[in-house]
């Protein structure tokens, strides 16, 4: 690792002029969360109410709904503690990929976010903390530049202000339409992520469904203490493409958090109910005296 900390310099310099490039603007948000969801699992469609009520798990068999990345926070830091940093960094087109200016402006208009991640300092049970949060309704929860460098600038604050990180991740992995640069996300995010064990400052991974590509080949994989919720896919290539690949058959369950679980990937499957518990006391834990 002493040779990733060398080279720390170098790799904030070949991202030096990528950052002068970031677009920054004001986006009007306006509330269009919708007023019911269907499962998944079971098909039963469910009031916004009783979704909220029951910590956006399915009232009938239990299944984890898609939920927001506001909704997250809400969910898991005291009210009226988060700051939220770097909201108005906002996605350019890198390679020119066709339609993908487009495709971002239609999704910032009706997501009434800017990217797929959401990143501040709050309180967790009163434990301060930085919290990045992933929201897959953003093109899958996919990893661009800018989604690299909103969770490097996190974990780079973290380490300035010698407190823990939390992320919550989901999402589909790299993001094909800016090519190369969102593979360098691997790279960066990783290397602040050294700096910041380096500094003996604690990382909680959150790994919810899905978890997949570049995302759980960088910062999903790399926390001190690595959670994830219930039945969540976590992988790096899909099974499908794996079974064409080996030519063999996967064993029931290959890729879910419980499985995982069992091989000694993740420490600890927790209920989306009991995830505000659970982070508080593990930030208590390791609370700098």
């Amino acid at each position: 690792m002493n040779n990733l900390y060398k080279k720390r310099k170098e790799w904030l310099d070949i991202f030096k002029d990528m950052r002068k490039k970031l677009k920054v603007s004001d986006t009007k948000t306006v509330d269009k969360k919708a007023s019911s969801q269907t499962c998944s699992r079971c098909k039963k469609i469910l009031t916004r109410a009783d979704i909220i009520k029951n910590s956006f798990q399915c009232l009938n068999c239990g299944n984890n709904l898609k939920i927001r990345a506001w909704e997250r926070i809400h969910m898991l830091i005291d009210d009226g503690t988060f700051n939220e940093m770097n909201g108005k960094l906002k996605t350019s087109n890198p390679i020119n990929f066709p339609g993908y200016e487009e495709k971002i402006r239609s999704l910032v208009e009706n997501l009434n976010m800017n990217e797929a991640v959401i990143t501040g300092e709050g309180m967790i049970d009163d434990n301060k903390c930085i919290l990045a949060v992933m929201d897959n309704h953003f093109l899958m929860g996919s990893m661009g530049a800018i989604v690299g460098e909103k969770v490097t600038r996190a974990i780079e604050h973290a380490t300035r202000k010698r407190l823990p990180i939390v992320i919550i991740c989901t999402s589909g992995g790299a993001r094909m339409q800016e090519g190369i640069i969102s593979l360098m996300q691997m790279i960066k995010t990783s290397a602040a992520l050294a700096y910041h064990d380096k500094e003996g400052l604690l990382y909680i991974s959150v790994l919810t469904n899905p978890t997949t590509g570049g995302v759980t080949a960088s910062f999903a994989m790399l926390g001190d203490i690595i959670l994830a919720e219930p039945r969540a896919l976590i992988g790096f290539a899909g099974p499908r493409v794996i079974e064409q690949t080996i030519k063999q058959k996967l064993p029931e369950g290959f890729q879910s958090s419980e499985f995982l679980q069992d091989t000694g990937f993740i420490d600890m499957i927790v209920e989306r109910k009991d995830l505000k518990i659970i982070l508080g006391k593990l930030l208590s834990m390791h609370k700098e005296v």
